[in-house]
């Protein structure tokens, strides 16, 4: 192996979305797919390596693989992008290099029942084995990392394999030993032990963690691991993986950065994006109170809270939302008080005297009783309401048309005021509601204004199955290209209603704003 040392200063981030991600539940990412996450993962977010894929998989995986290593040899970046590969006397090895890569993650058993039990195998028939795969693979011009499949399961009940299996290695061609808690049975105190029992006995071995979440401990262990001076730590992407997942990444960067003395090279700014992206690719949504990047993470909605953050920011972390490309929301509903209000009234840019907002509030919290949200984007309504003014929408849909069924593409008709100006076009769309989003671009183009970009949409139905239940549909839209976002609420009992009340509410709120 080589001589490496641990406690490194800047811990190595290996991403496995594209290929430990792939094992969650109804995940798989097709080649294009694949390519625009890598260029994200390395290009934006600077991540350290990548594990793009595992060998002999499908058609399909080989020219993801293939067309991400094309990218990445472009970049120069050829030597990040890394396969899990297979001890199958080099079958494997040979589907590497087919695809010209140029490091494998070989995947050996890392507990004695996974060797016995699984593979039918002698652990020194195994090691023996594992010993010609790296023969070859060197052979071939390749780097080889090894995975200790149920490392943490190894050490706990079968710590000789363990030590007989390194020892075995020692003097190997070997890059990294790879450990992973394959079942996420590890806590901190227990990896911690075996951590240092690994470079006890083995000084100069470098070593990455390889952590699941099955316990609900793997950022606990990851901050374990790197207080050990782990080399590098393998992640996912909002913790896709089989199971409970992986190591979420956007954890990760804040616990190396805000707890450590280490750091890491992953652009903090790029990772609420990035979660963005993975989960309108994967269709695997975040939970809304996940760090960092869960919709509602930097929402404050006890009225103490707001008060306490506008007279001297007492409700306040490290963990600032412009850290993250974000920004801190406060939220209006029954347990609202005067200072929420009025932090959502700044960022309006709208003031009001004290009459004007005791009514309001009393609004807000009318609403609340009712279950029912409110966002910032619904106060200029709330407002008009409590000066008994209609709120002035400049546009309006007068009229739309949407039509769908059995093996037809869906199209809509939508036809708009704007002042004086009345437009209409028509559009076909993946569904009833692209088609009306893309046929009010074409109104909104010939008026001379643009349309955001949609980021999310989401809809909440009251359980209990009833098919006349009003609907809430919350739509969140990119202002500003990656930097200001806007969400609009409609409510109706009919689906496409609520979304178009959404949208027509998000247009007259942005050219307010531009008054």
């Amino acid at each position: 192996m080589n001589n490496k040392t641990n406690f490194n200063k800047c811990v190595e981030i290996l991403d496995t979305t594209l290929r430990d991600g792939e094992q969650t539940p109804g995940v798989a990412f097709a080649p294009a797919e694949k390519l625009a996450i890598a260029q994200m993962l390395i290009g934006t977010l600077k991540i350290d390596r990548l594990e793009i894929g595992s060998a002999r998989v499908s058609d399909g995986e080989k020219v993801g693989v293939k067309n991400i290593i094309d990218w990445a040899k472009s970049v120069g970046k050829h030597e990040a992008m890394e396969i899990l590969s297979f001890v199958d006397g080099g079958k494997s090895i040979d589907w590497v290099k087919s695809v010209d890569g140029k490091v494998i993650n070989l995947l050996t058993k890392g507990s004695k029942a996974h060797c016995e039990i699984q593979l039918k195998k002698k652990p020194q028939d195994h090691f023996a084995d594992v010993k010609k795969e790296i023969e070859y693979a060197v052979e071939n011009g390749l780097k080889v990392n090894l995975y200790l499949e149920d490392w943490t399961n190894g050490m706990q009940n079968s710590r000789d394999y363990v030590f007989d299996f390194m020892t075995a290695l020692a003097e190997l061609p070997i890059e990294r030993i790879m450990l992973p808690d394959t079942l996420g049975v590890a806590n901190p105190d227990s990896l911690t032990e075996y951590l240092t029992w690994m470079y006890q006995n083995f000084p100069s071995v470098r070593l990455d963690f390889h952590g699941h979440n099955d316990y609900g401990l793997v950022s606990a262990n990851s901050l374990a691991a790197i207080k050990c001076g782990i080399n590098g730590i393998h992640t996912t992407i909002n913790g896709l993986g089989e199971r409970t997942g992986n190591q979420p990444l956007s954890q990760l960067v804040v616990i190396i950065n805000d707890m450590t003395d280490r750091c890491c090279n992953v652009v903090e700014s790029e990772l609420f994006a990035a979660t963005s992206m993975v989960q309108n690719i994967s269709g695997k949504r975040c939970g809304w109170n996940v760090p960092i990047v869960g919709a509602d993470v930097f929402t404050q909605t006890c009225g103490v809270h707001a008060d306490g953050d506008k007279k001297g920011n007492l409700y306040v972390n490290k963990l600032l939302p412009e850290r993250f490309g974000r920004h801190r929301n406060y939220a209006l509903g029954k347990l609202s008080g005067k200072a929420s209000l009025d932090k959502n009234l700044e960022e309006l840019g709208i003031e009001l005297d004290a009459e004007i907002k005791v009514k309001v509030l009393q609004e807000i919290i009318r609403f609340g009783d009712k279950k029912k949200s409110v966002s910032a984007s619904d106060l200029p309504f709330l407002i008009a309401n409590a000066l008994k003014t209609p709120f002035h929408s400049k546009l309006k849909v007068i009229d739309y048309r949407v039509e769908n069924g059995f093996n037809k593409i869906p199209n809509a008709v939508v036809k708009i005021k704007y002042n004086d100006q009345i437009v209409e076009n028509k559009a076909t769309g993946d569904g009833g509601y692209d088609a009306f989003v893309k046929a009010m671009r074409k109104n909104l183009k010939q008026l001379g204004m643009t349309m955001p970009a949609l980021l999310d949409y989401e809809v909440r139905i009251p359980p209990g199955g009833k098919t006349d239940a009003l609907v809430e549909t919350t739509i969140t839209w990119d202002v500003i290209k990656g930097h200001s976002f806007l969400s609009t609420v409609g409510v109706d009992s009919d689906q496409m209603v609520a979304a178009i009340i959404a949208t027509e509410k998000m247009l007259n709120l942005i050219m307010q704003d531009e008054q």
